[in-house]
């Protein structure tokens, strides 16, 4: 059984990935929460991934690093301290469990690692100003990363639009705003958590071992059509 190492797996997206491979994978789930699910296959660390040292693994065949952050403010309002805290987050957070890890990666079965992105490095939206920085930069790492470290270990991203997670929830707060989320979109949807696992578990499986280097927008519509 292949080890699948998931960084914030407590909630979000990053449960919804968990909880779709857990039966089939031997999962390590970094996260400052434990995880409702309990499982055989599960083995949990509480830490805090940008301050606290990483555990020493054995095996690792999958990487999958889900931490990311909504911060959405008008650019005067925008401080640095916001940007560097969105950057850590989302690169430099990836950045360190990738190098701790890449050793053990490289002996691993079929080894991938996924990020995530955003529609916004893509769709220019106001008040995305640090999060769609943070976020470009992980898909240079993607690449980057992709072509150094082909042919053994494959890396993607996925790149949603607005998905139904707590960090999303004041894009959800109510009925209205959910209708005006639902209308942005040509698809007339927004996603659902369990859609962007979907996306995940198909990048780390045998079915994509000829994938690497991509960003794949599950985007409903909002990048790729104008209605």
């Amino acid at each position: 059984m292949r080890t699948a190492l998931i960084i914030g797996g407590s909630r979000g997206i990053g449960n919804a990935i968990l909880q779709s491979i857990v039966d089939d994978y031997n999962v390590v789930n970094i996260s400052r929460n434990r995880p409702e699910t309990l499982h055989a296959n599960l083995t949990h660390y509480s830490l805090d991934i940008l301050s606290d040292d990483l555990p020493e693994l054995k095996e690792v065949d999958v990487l999958i690093y889900c931490p990311g952050s909504i911060n959405l403010k008008p650019f005067s309002r925008l401080k640095v301290d916001d940007f560097l805290e969105d950057y850590n987050i989302n690169v430099l957070g990836a950045v360190k469990v990738i190098q701790k890890y890449e050793a053990v990666l490289k002996k691993g079965n079929n080894p991938s690692i996924v990020l995530f992105s955003t529609v916004a490095t893509k769709l220019g939206m106001p008040f995305h100003a640090s999060i769609a920085s943070a976020k470009s930069a992980v898909e240079g790492l993607v690449k980057s990363l992709g072509a150094e470290f082909a042919p053994t270990i494959r890396v993607n991203a996925i790149a949603p639009t607005v998905t139904d997670t707590d960090l999303a929830s004041k894009l959800l707060r109510n009925d209205k705003m959910k209708e005006m989320i639902t209308d942005r979109h040509p698809l007339k949807k927004y996603l659902d958590r369990s859609e962007v696992a979907a996306m995940a578990t198909f990048l780390i499986s045998d079915n994509a071992t000829s994938i690497s280097g991509q960003i794949f927008e599950l985007d409903c519509g909002i990048v790729s059509f104008k209605i």
